[in-house]
C-alpha cells in the first residue's frame, strides 16, 4: 500500500512514473487527503510524458553521425565526416546515450598530449557537438546535447606573420625559377587577391574574367569576386586551358621555395602567409577594414579585425583625445 499510518499522520510513498523513476513522499493529516494526492499524481504520470520512463536508445555514436551525414552533412564541404569517424573510433564508439562531457574531455586531452593543436581539437569537438545540435533541431535526438556545457579550450591570440616587400621580391624570384609552372601564377594570385591557397590552386578557367576572378571559398563554397590586373589575367590564361582546372598541385613546391628564399615562418602559417601578407599590406597602405572583409570573404568582422592594427592611423585618436593632451594644448 502506498499510503500508511505514520504516528498521527498519513504517509504517501509512491513512484508515479513507475519503478526506477522519481519517488515522492508526503505526509497528510487525513487518509482522505493522502488518497486524493495519490490519484492526482498517478493521473499526472499517466498523461505527462515527462513522468513516463524513456525508451532505451541503443544507437551508437557512429549511428548518429551517419544519420547526421544523411540528413545534413552530405550538403557540407570539407572533411567533417572523416574527422568525426576518427573521433568515434578513438572514443570506442559508445552508445550515444552514454556519451558524457568527461569522456570527450579525456579524449581532448589525449589529442593535446599527442601534439595536436588546441585549435584542431576544438574544431573536432565542435563538429561532434554540432551533430547532436542538428539532430535535436530535426527532432531525431530526444535528449539534451551531452556536450552543451563543454567549453572550448582557450587559445591565446597569435601574431600573424606577413612578408615584407623585400621578402616577397625574393620569394617570387625563386618561384619563377621553380620547375612547377603553376607555382609562380598561384603565388601571385594569392598576393594580389588575398585568396586562400586552395582557392587559387583549384581555380578553373571559367572563374577568370577579363579583369577579375570569381573565387570559391574552400571552407563554405561561397563565391566572391575580386578585381585583378590585366597582366595577371594574361599570366593566368597563359596556362593554355580554356576550361576546367588551370593549375597542378604546387603546395610542396611552394614550401621548397620558402626554404630556398630563406624565409622562416611559425608552424601552421606557411599556406596562409601570402593571404596574411595581402591583408597586412592592404591595411598598411590605408585600405578600409570593411572592404578587406569583403575581399577576404570573412563572415565575421572580428576575424578581419586582426589586421586593423596595421593601418597607419590605427588608434591615432589617442594622441589628441586623451586628457593630458587637453591640458597641454588647452
Amino acid at each position: 500500500m502506498a499510503i500508511t499510518k505514520d504516528g498521527e499522520s498519513w504517509k504517501l510513498d509512491i513512484q508515479p512514473g513507475g519503478r526506477g523513476r522519481k519517488r515522492i513522499r508526503k505526509w497528510f493529516k487525513t487518509k482522505r487527503e493522502a488518497m486524493a494526492c495519490e490519484i492526482e499524481l498517478r493521473n499526472k504520470a499517466q498523461n505527462d510524458p515527462q513522468w513516463k520512463p524513456s525508451k532505451r536508445d541503443s544507437r551508437t555514436l557512429w549511428d548518429l553521425v551517419k544519420l547526421w551525414q544523411q540528413l545534413h552533412g552530405v550538403n557540407l564541404r570539407g572533411n567533417q565526416l572523416e574527422m568525426l569517424q576518427q573521433m568515434v573510433i578513438a572514443l570506442g564508439n559508445p552508445r550515444a546515450q552514454s556519451l558524457t562531457p568527461d569522456l570527450v574531455a579525456q579524449y581532448r586531452q589525449q589529442r593535446l598530449d599527442a601534439g595536436n593543436a588546441p585549435k584542431t581539437v576544438n574544431l573536432e569537438v565542435g563538429y561532434l557537438k554540432a551533430v547532436f545540435s542538428e539532430l535535436i533541431r530535426l527532432q531525431r535526438w530526444p535528449l539534451p546535447n551531452p556536450l552543451e556545457n563543454l567549453r572550448p579550450l582557450k587559445i591565446p591570440p597569435r601574431e600573424l606573420t606577413f612578408l615584407s616587400i623585400e621578402e616577397i621580391t625574393r620569394l617570387l624570384a625563386v618561384t619563377d625559377a621553380s620547375k612547377s609552372d603553376s607555382l609562380p601564377v598561384v603565388a601571385r594570385i594569392c598576393l594580389a587577391t588575398g585568396a586562400r591557397w586552395g582557392e587559387a590552386q583549384h581555380l578553373r578557367a571559367e572563374q577568370v574574367r577579363d579583369d577579375r576572378l570569381d573565387l570559391v571559398a574552400t571552407k563554405t563554397g561561397t563565391v566572391r569576386t575580386v578585381p585583378i590586373s590585366c597582366h595577371l589575367v594574361a599570366m593566368i590564361r597563359a596556362a593554355g586551358r580554356s576550361r576546367g582546372p588551370l593549375f597542378r598541385d604546387c603546395r610542396s613546391a611552394f614550401e621548397r621555395a620558402l626554404h630556398k628564399a630563406q624565409i622562416t615562418l611559425p608552424r601552421g602559417q606557411r599556406s596562409h602567409v601570402l593571404r596574411h601578407s595581402f591583408a597586412s599590406h592592404f591595411m598598411m597602405n590605408g585600405g578600409n577594414i570593411l572592404v578587406l572583409q569583403r575581399i577576404l570573404g570573412h563572415t565575421d568582422l572580428r576575424t578581419t579585425m586582426r589586421y586593423a592594427h596595421m593601418a597607419p592611423d590605427h588608434l591615432q585618436e589617442a594622441l589628441k583625445l586623451n586628457p593630458l593632451a587637453a591640458l597641454t594644448h588647452g
